[in-house]
């Protein structure tokens, strides 16, 4: 049980790293916060605007499928809980690892990506085979 927690915790560390992502794409983009984190001048933070509100919302989604998996791992349906984390982890390491072969320079955002739920989902599958 202590390793489902586990797991539960860095699949939940990993749904808000994707929150606050949403929230400078789908909020704060146009402003400097949002600008500095994604190294934009106003001018292109403006024309991508729409294409960011709509990526937001793409990790906003793979959040919300986390935290609903998570609540029902807690509820004891490990089948299907287990089943919307990994794939909400699992598309989170995809994404990273497509970020860090299309720029070697987000290295860290992709790692900051990649590890929580990439550590997640390997702790849930060690939960589960046990």
């Amino acid at each position: 049980m202590p390793v489902l927690v586990a797991a539960s915790v860095l699949s939940l560390v990993a749904a808000l790293v994707h929150v606050y992502v949403f929230v400078l794409e789908s909020v704060l983009w146009t402003r400097p916060r949002a600008r500095a984190v994604f190294g934009t001048d106003e001018a292109t933070a403006r024309t991508t605007a729409p294409m960011a509100f709509n990526q937001g919302f793409y990790n906003l989604f793979l959040a919300v499928e986390i935290v609903a998996g998570v609540v029902v791992l807690a509820a004891g349906n490990h089948a299907v809980g287990a089943t919307l984390v990994l794939v909400g982890t699992l598309s989170m390491v995809g994404a990273g690892v497509v970020l860090l072969a299309s720029d070697r320079s987000k290295a860290r955002p992709a790692a900051v990506q990649i590890l929580p739920a990439l550590l997640g989902a390997l702790l849930l599958a060690i939960a589960l085979a046990h």
